[in-house]
């Protein structure tokens, strides 16, 4: 009896010394306590089901882009963003959606786990959301190829399964969170200059829409990554020549056309950081491989949100002007 009642205090210590990521704390934190406190509980459900750490990171990220592209998911209260439907959650007969009780749960045939052993299995309360998530994960192994598979029958989308997969490539490479700066595409030092001509009419190869911001310099002249990712494509289109598309960590694929060349090293599945340089710029494109010279030289940027069903083109000119102010800014402060 006394054995018991130890064991018993012992569990109740380790409940409320464990911190309890609900969703209500989310405002209240600093961007490197936001960092910190997902990074804690990635690892930490990492320990308990043995789920790489970058895997849970990578669909956690990859659902965040999910809620700010689909209006009719909200806004991640907390620190975790992986979504669950509440009938999903609770189970689709269970009468009561709103259900914690994970006995109840399971007989509902839901998927809510409790993730902190408090007996209560919350849709509003971070680790019991991720452990769900690790749990289902852990199920189908712990490589790269059953990850994949899990990632297809959870989300019955090829384009998803390489997104995620892409995320979880640039997490374990930088091995940290803190992944959000971004940078300009042409460095400063350089003669260059664009204006807003997204949705502008195109007629080469049909009617269309010009899906991008071109930025005009001379030939050869560096271009940069604007955010870190990972190298999707990599080669010749007919239209935009000579080109390069990254997809970040918002789920925002970057498109670079029209280069000259690329830069040495820079592949498909390369992964790269702001400022990297990634080729040059030209005047490639509108014909078959090799097409040069049918306009100036200058770089073509696009920007391509995806939803979790599709990808539109969305104006970059907006953040372009941003990062570029931000350039200046940091190059003043180093004077």
């Amino acid at each position: 009896m006394k054995r018991a009642i130890q064991l018993l205090l012992l569990t109740l210590i380790i409940i409320s010394s464990t911190p309890q990521h609900t969703h209500a704390n989310n405002e209240e934190l600093s961007q490197e306590e936001i960092f910190k406190g997902r990074m804690e509980l990635y690892q930490k459900m990492e320990t308990v089901t043995q789920v790489p750490w970058y895997y849970l990171a990578a669909a956690d990220t990859y659902e965040r882009g999910l809620r700010r592209a689909q209006r009719d998911r909200p806004r991640e209260e907390g620190l975790i963003s992986i979504y669950y439907e509440p009938e999903v959650w609770a189970g689709p007969i269970n009468p009561n959606k709103e259900d914690t009780d994970p006995l109840s749960i399971s007989l509902f045939n839901g998927v809510g786990l409790d993730g902190n052993g408090d007996g209560i299995a919350s849709l509003s309360d971070d680790e019991d959301v991720l452990y769900t998530f690790a749990n289902y994960l852990e199920q189908y192994g712990f490589d790269e190829e059953d990850f994949r598979i899990a990632l297809w029958d959870y989300y019955q989308r090829e384009q998803s399964v390489s997104i995620i997969h892409g995320h979880a490539t640039v997490y374990e490479h930088f091995g940290n969170l803190d992944l959000d700066d971004h940078a300009f595409p042409i460095p400063l030092n350089h003669n260059y200059s664009y204006k807003n001509t997204w949705g502008d009419r195109r007629g080469w190869g049909g009617r269309r829409i010009h899906e991008g911001t071109d930025i005009f310099a001379g030939y050869n002249v560096p271009v940069r990554a604007t955010a870190y990712g990972k190298v999707e494509v990599k080669g010749w289109n007919m239209y935009g020549g000579w080109r390069i598309g990254i997809r970040d960590l918002d789920n925002i694929y970057h498109y670079y056309a029209h280069l000259s060349g690329f830069e040495k090293g820079i592949e498909e599945g390369s992964i790269v950081s702001p400022g990297d340089v990634i080729g040059y710029c030209g005047s490639s494109g509108y014909g078959k491989p090799g097409t040069q010279g049918k306009f100036p030289p200058h770089l073509h940027y696009g920007m391509y949100r995806d939803n979790g069903y599709t990808e539109w083109s969305f104006d970059p000119f907006p953040s372009l002007k941003s990062w570029e102010r931000k350039a200046y800014q940091d190059r003043k402060k180093k004077k």
